[in-house]
């Protein structure tokens, strides 16, 4: 059976310091489930936990305090609206978020690929050129993925975002600078471990002659034996507008059936 586009696991309120849209409340949300014919959604603002150090100034603000201010979540029938979090990993591989406080949150999203933070997730060593942007993605995946981490209820998020560098040619630049090997070695260990690989709405949004090298991490993914799910990423209404349809692309190119969803 097809894969049904059912679920949106990465979404930001306006508790997300990047967002700033008043409009993007957890009741504006529901209402995107509810137009979409959505059955599980979760609430993913950006979490550095306070009780680990090297928050710079973005995530000082963005700590456990700020973020549960969306509690308690609007809820209706026929949909589970859960919290979660976006949390993120620095240039020292370390976790924002503490293995004791991963029981506050139904899903969380670990990001490989924030690249744009130069010197607080990626070296100036990793981000000099393609090759080693390339090795860093493998490297971060494969951090994260030996870890004992509770993987029924991770994400891994945006893989072939076009924060991976400063310019989209670049971008792909590095995507089609990771062997087929290496993608296929990550995704083995992802598959084993159970964690979630995301399609993500910003990164479906690609051109034709963009789409092989998009498509090829996903395509390995799941040969892989990877579980998908979806994550829209966004941070204003306006992306409710066009991202199901999105989802709905992938999941066609790619093949997926129910069997590749991942369920929390």
């Amino acid at each position: 059976m097809k894969y049904i586009v059912d679920n949106d696991l990465h979404i930001h309120s306006h508790i997300s310091v990047c967002s700033g849209v008043a409009e993007q409340t957890p009741e504006r949300i529901l209402k995107y489930a509810k137009d979409n014919n959505l059955k599980t959604i979760c609430l993913t603002d950006h979490f550095w936990d306070e009780t680990i150090d090297g928050a710079d100034e973005f995530y000082e603000v963005q700590d456990y305090a700020r973020i549960e201010k969306a509690k308690p979540l609007p809820q209706a029938d026929g949909i589970r609206f859960l919290f979660g979090c976006e949390t993120e990993l620095t240039k020292d591989l370390t976790i924002a978020l503490s293995k004791e406080r991963m029981d506050l949150f139904d899903f969380i999203i670990i990001p490989t690929t924030h690249f744009h933070m130069k010197d607080f997730t990626l070296s100036y060593d990793d981000y000099k050129d393609a090759e080693s942007r390339a090795k860093a993605w493998v490297k971060r995946l494969d951090y994260v993925l030996d870890q004992d981490l509770p993987f029924h209820k991770i994400g891994l998020a945006h893989l072939t975002c076009s924060l991976i560098a400063p310019e989209r040619s670049y971008c792909l630049d590095v995507i089609n600078s990771i062997p087929d090997s290496e993608m296929e070695r990550v995704f083995r260990k992802a598959a084993e471990v159970g964690v979630g690989i995301e399609l993500n709405g910003s990164d479906m949004n690609f051109t034709d002659d963009e789409a092989e090298t998009i498509l090829r991490p996903y395509r390995i993914a799941k040969r892989c034996g990877c579980k998908f799910y979806c994550g829209s990423d966004a941070h204003s209404p306006a992306k409710f507008e066009t991202v199901v349809s999105l989802f709905e692309k992938s999941v066609d190119i790619l093949g997926l059936t129910e069997d590749d969803k991942f369920h929390i």
